[in-house]
């Protein structure tokens, strides 16, 4: 007989808000839900579902801004956000590619519409997590990771039911291409109706699950639909989830949890005070770079 993981609990996202022009979002943490850092090491989850924004000469997004102590995780499945940071990296992702960027010791960056889709408008469906780093590591040197969609890991579901494609971590022996500072399983699952996706992740690993579209069955007795975010106890047991629909999609959070002190204010995660204080100083200062990037 299996033994599933069991769910503590299904909730929804914040009223969608405006982040900048070019994003429209629900949070679902750390101000959607009263989580605290109940998912560490995911800090926030910023989710702009399917939205049409009409063409426009004025290119939508958001701009220089600073980060430190944290990384931020785009992963986009339509439309095309171009990053431009003050380490000088440049990138666009696309439909299938994810940026996964390392704020650290911190930097400034702006993110935004890719020109072209500006131009033309379109659907545009992105999700931007922000995972924290270890204290070891929040001052390690920025870097940029652009992952595309052919470097991803991929399983097929048996009976052609669907696709696990790993973004980080490891399914089924195929792991992802995500290189991250503490152990991190991130991946999604297209469903075809009837597709059953099995796993088993550590019991100590914070592990949730958001439906992006569709309509699931989670360990064979609970619900889902389009904007459910499923969060699993932290016991030991298998989650099986089953598609219901042709175009089902949902993405798996899991990760151990970073057991240290979080001080966070807007855009820094730090362990203490005086470190936030240090921060802002730094950002003041111009440590992080030259707004005029």
């Amino acid at each position: 007989m299996t033994t599933y993981r069991t769910v503590e609990g299904i909730y929804h996202g914040a009223p969608f808000h405006m982040v900048g022009d070019g994003f429209r979002v629900s949070n679902y943490f750390p101000g959607g839900n009263n989580f605290d850092y109940r998912i560490s090491p995911f800090i926030l989850l910023d989710y702009n579902a399917p939205f049409e924004f009409p063409p426009s000469p004025h290119v939508r997004g958001v701009g220089a801004h600073p980060h430190r102590g944290f990384e931020t995780v785009t992963i986009a499945y339509d439309g095309s956000v171009e990053h431009h940071d003050s380490f000088g990296n440049h990138g666009i992702v696309g439909p299938g590619d994810v940026q996964w960027m390392t704020a650290a010791s911190g930097l400034l960056h702006k993110e935004y519409h890719e020109r072209e889709f500006s131009k033309r408008g379109g659907l545009f469906h992105m999700i931007q997590l922000w995972v924290n780093l270890p204290r070891e590591h929040k001052m390690h040197a920025p870097r940029y990771q652009e992952l595309l969609k052919n470097q991803m890991g991929y399983v097929s579901l048996p009976d052609d039911g669907g696709q696990v494609r790993i973004i980080a971590g490891e399914y089924n022996g195929v792991k992802g291409p995500a290189l991250t500072f503490t152990p991190i399983n991130l991946f999604d699952i297209a469903f075809q109706t009837g597709g059953r996706a099995q796993f088993e992740l550590p019991a100590t690993y914070n592990t949730a699950a958001l439906v992006l579209k569709g309509a699931v069955k989670i360990n064979d007795s609970k619900q889902a639909i389009a904007g459910d975010f499923v969060l699993f106890d932290n016991v030991a047991g298998e989650i099986t989830i089953e598609g219901h629909t042709d175009d089902t999609l949902v993405i798996i959070l899991s990760g151990e949890p970073i057991d240290e002190p979080i001080v966070q204010h807007g855009p820094f995660v730090v362990n203490s005070r005086e470190e936030l204080i240090q921060a802002y100083n730094d950002f003041q200062d111009g440590k992080m770079g030259d707004p005029n990037f």
